[in-house]
């Protein structure tokens, strides 16, 4: 990435990086892949500025989301959280457990993206990426 890019910290693996949103099926194959943000965008924000939740919610789509996607809105579906100082109870485990099966095979898509080697080790602008991740979709897609 470039070096000291604006915005493109991201907290959560130190380092620079960008934000996609990435739809699939509900078997896993890759659907779309947005335009890069910046790598501190929150998922909620980026799933926003997407216009993802408003047109899911449109179609009428039910949409399995990770826990960064907690208060989203729409028809989106997160699993439950727990309070601080709570254990969370034994139905909403189970719950839980449902979703994060329903989901493997998308985390297992996003696995598979994440694991590009130019996404780790990119040195060109995250806005650049974008290309790079139109050609990588289309080899998902097709392969």
């Amino acid at each position: 990435m470039a070096e000291g890019a604006e915005g493109h910290f991201s907290g959560k693996v130190r380092r620079e990086g960008v934000n996609l949103q990435v739809i699939t099926a509900d078997e896993g194959k890759s659907l779309w892949l947005s335009p890069a943000l910046p790598g501190g965008a929150h998922d909620v924000k980026a799933a926003r500025e997407h216009d993802i939740i408003k047109v899911c919610e449109q179609l009428d789509l039910e949409v399995l989301t990770d826990k960064g996607y907690q208060g989203a809105g729409g028809t989106v579906i997160t699993p439950i959280k727990r309070r601080p100082g709570n254990e969370l109870p034994n139905k909403h485990k189970k719950s839980n457990k449902v979703h994060a099966a329903l989901r493997a095979p998308v985390e297992r898509t996003i696995s598979r993206i994440k694991q590009w080697r130019i996404f780790r080790h990119a040195r060109i602008s995250p806005n650049k990426l974008m290309s790079v991740a139109a050609a990588i979709l289309t080899l998902t897609i097709y392969t």
